[in-house]
């Protein structure tokens, strides 16, 4: 997963027209670490549908601010700078839950390129 720390990198990882899904993160945070062992499988299950970066929330707090992320680990998918969905809370994740959001972005992304 590529890590973004920078405003600009954020601003240009999700310009893409494909969909990018940006996980808030930080390296004191519990629910964090708890997804740290299955997501490099679930980036591989989805990478021909989907790019994950991944913005630390001390290291690029702008971004964080801006867009509105108020717990972690949050996951926000984008397609064209423009964002699709959003699973953003404070409370921690299952793999399911992950995955179904993911589908749910790539469905969003399907259904607006029609």
């Amino acid at each position: 997963m590529q890590k973004i720390v920078s405003h600009e990198d954020f601003n240009k990882a999700i310009s893409t027209p494909g969909v990018t899904v940006a996980v808030f993160k930080a390296d004191w945070c519990g629910d964090c670490h708890f997804i740290d062992p299955f997501m490099p499988d679930v980036e591989q299950q989805y990478a021909d549908k989907l790019t994950l970066i991944e913005i630390d929330v001390e290291q690029a707090e702008s971004v964080s601010q801006e867009q509105n992320v108020l717990g972690i680990p949050s996951f926000i998918a984008y397609s064209e700078g423009r964002e699709l969905v959003r699973l953003v809370n404070r409370l921690r994740k299952s793999r399911e839950e992950i995955e179904q959001f993911l589908n749910r972005a790539v469905e969003v992304h399907a259904s607006l390129a029609k």
